[in-house]
């Protein structure tokens, strides 16, 4: 790793450390994510350059997808029958939400067409921008409409579940941890098959791999026990600061106009995931904690990590967001049509 990327990474894990400890001291919902974003965030758009390496991030990924395996039980297998009620609203929600923020921005803000659906797509970041890249839309606009909607729905979600009392009373992952030589072996075959998923062109593929493989020797009883805490912290901070460094170097006078666009369609596609979450909730039984967050148009990797740290079910989440990404994969191309082809 070249010398300046090594500072700018030092930098970066030096504020997201402050970040993240500032904001358990204030006692905020997921402090780990929350923190780095916030102070990253604002660190990055005063200039700093602040980076992640990529090796780095993908082990985050693969940790994460680990960490949610473990908490698949004989229970979680019996709960998940409902399930499927509970999927056929995702892609009915993915189209009220892309259409609702489109029109926002077409009408308000004046987008263009393509600008407007991509910047609209609740998630799948990377796939997204390659379309940017591909067609007539405007690639920073929707990059940072994009950024601007993660980096909000990782402080918004977990204060929500908060403020209305929906945090879990007891951790949904084990209390016992894996062994050492069983942790390392874990994450050693995990990231090999998330090599392979990603090779094979999977949507989300690193934390997949992780989940595959602790979910298959847990659910056997092969292995038992969790990912401990002095692994998943510094790992909840990278991702947390991740999010943030989307932002860092980039003009506060050249994305206002898209930071604002971004932050309004913020606000209207949180408040109909809320309700469809409700509704869901409602008609399913599913938890309400679990179903904000999996439908949350946010992140996987951050979601799932989100509804480990707030006790909800990350099997249910993780599910729902995988989906997500494999139904946008189909969905947004068909949308874009005419004038979505390339130049």
């Amino acid at each position: 790793m070249p010398f300046s990327e090594l500072r700018a990474y030092a930098l970066t894990a030096l504020i997201g450390t402050a970040g993240a400890v500032a904001a358990a001291v204030v006692g905020l919902p997921a402090p780990y994510l929350i923190g780095p974003a916030v102070v990253i965030t604002i660190a990055g758009l005063f200039g700093l350059t602040l980076r992640v390496p990529i090796e780095l991030r993908n082990i985050c990924f693969v940790i994460i997808g680990v960490s949610m395996g473990t908490s698949v039980t004989p229970d979680v297998i019996v709960a998940a029958r409902t399930w499927p009620l509970s999927f056929v609203m995702v892609p009915i929600a993915l189209v009220i939400l892309l259409f609702a923020s489109c029109w926002v921005l077409q009408r308000i803000f004046h987008y263009d067409r393509t600008t407007a659906l991509l910047a609209s797509s609740p998630g799948h970041l990377s796939y997204i921008l390659s379309l940017a890249a591909e067609t007539r839309g405007d690639l920073r606009t929707v990059s940072v409409a994009q950024s601007v909607r993660v980096l909000a729905l990782t402080i918004t979600t977990p204060l929500i579940v908060d403020y209305f009392g929906l945090v879990g009373g007891a951790p949904v992952m084990p209390a016992e941890v894996m062994s050492m030589p069983i942790l390392l072996a874990t994450l050693c075959v995990s990231l090999v098959l998330g090599l392979l998923f990603l090779r094979w062109q999977f949507p989300a593929a690193l934390l997949l791999g992780g989940v595959v493989v602790s979910i298959s020797t847990h659910v056997t009883g092969f292995v038992t026990g969790g990912v401990p805490n002095w692994l998943l912290i510094p790992t909840y901070v990278t991702l947390g600061s991740i999010i943030g460094t989307r932002f860092s170097g980039v003009s506060i006078r050249a994305i206002r106009m898209a930071f604002v666009a971004g932050g309004v369609v913020t606000v209207v596609v949180t408040a109909l995931a809320a309700a469809i979450a409700f509704a869901v909730s409602h008609i399913t039984g599913v938890p309400l904690a679990a179903a904000l967050i999996a439908f949350a148009p946010g992140g996987l990797e951050t979601m799932a990590a989100m509804a480990v740290m707030l006790h909800a079910d990350p099997t249910y989440v993780g599910a729902h967001h995988v989906l997500r990404l494999m139904v946008l994969s189909v969905l947004m191309p068909l949308v874009l049509g005419k004038d979505a082809r390339k130049r």
